[in-house]
């Protein structure tokens, strides 16, 4: 049995474990955030003492090793300020670099983030259709498509796993991105991510690549306010020294302790 924490960044809910003696297995991270069979999550992140602030190790809900999740960094440096290890500001190592860490807010955390690189734009085709959009890497890869109705009328279940795995965007694949731009300070957008392989309620490298096409495009102006499916707004700035800031609302939502039950998962069922 270990100690763990649940936490939501705009929606992302994760597990986390503090400083544990070893790294929780994939097997192990599949069944703790398997939802309805476990305690459930988007994703788990390990979050460690550095000497600059703190050291986090993300994992999809899958068990897959990410490189960066914001929103889970956004989580693991409010962790880390609620575990006393700093007050305002620190800087937390990811498996993309170090990330500066700051209070925005009773409930909000700000991010200091690189902006990703230009937009590449693509057209994905699936099912006879064609799907016009941008490749970003926000720190994870994207595939950004402007949806041109209201966003209820996405079909992010039945195009997000075609889309994610398509050839065009590499063997790993690519989170899938449906957006649309309100106003110039605004956008609305819906993600199905890899390695959750579902719709999220957030997902703060889509709102950077969503964010990076619009500025690019001349659709948006920073600062933006990013309107998500779990119905928080997560805000993108621009900084002086050239970078994004992204900041939104983060919860600790409980503590409690793992036990061996939370990993004895049935075998899915072979219907007949």
């Amino acid at each position: 049995m270990s100690e763990f924490f649940r936490l939501s960044g705009g929606g992302n809910d994760f597990l986390a474990l503090v400083e544990p003696r070893r790294e929780p297995t994939s097997e192990q991270i599949r069944a703790w955030c398997a939802r309805g069979l476990s305690l459930g999550a988007d994703g788990l992140f390990v979050l460690r003492r550095s000497a600059d602030g703190a050291r986090m190790s993300h994992f999809n809900a899958d068990g897959s090793r990410a490189e960066l999740c914001i929103n889970g960094t956004r989580c693991a440096a409010l962790l880390a300020f609620e575990l006393g290890w700093a007050e305002e500001e620190l800087a937390v190592e990811t498996g993309a670099g170090p990330v500066p860490a700051r209070r925005a807010g009773s409930r909000e955390i700000a991010l200091d983030l690189p902006a990703p690189r230009p937009p590449e734009e693509i057209a994905l085709d699936h099912g006879g259709r064609r799907f016009s959009g941008w490749r970003v890497d926000s720190g994870v890869p994207h595939f950004v498509t402007v949806w041109p109705r209201p966003l209820g009328d996405a079909p992010v279940a039945e195009l997000g796993p075609p889309l994610r795995r398509h050839p065009a965007l590499g063997e790993a694949g690519a989170n899938i991105d449906f957006v649309r731009y309100p106003a110039t300070d605004r956008l609305e957008i819906r993600t199905f991510e890899r390695g959750v392989e579902a719709e999220t309620l957030a997902c703060g490298t889509g709102v950077l690549a969503a964010a990076a096409v619009g500025l690019a495009t001349g659709r948006l102006e920073a600062p933006v306010a990013a309107l998500t499916a779990g119905g928080f707004v997560l805000t993108v700035g621009s900084t002086a020294a050239g970078h994004l800031s992204l900041a939104g609302d983060a919860r600790l939502l409980a503590a409690g302790t793992l036990r061996e039950a939370a990993t004895e998962l049935p075998e899915p069922p072979r219907w007949t």
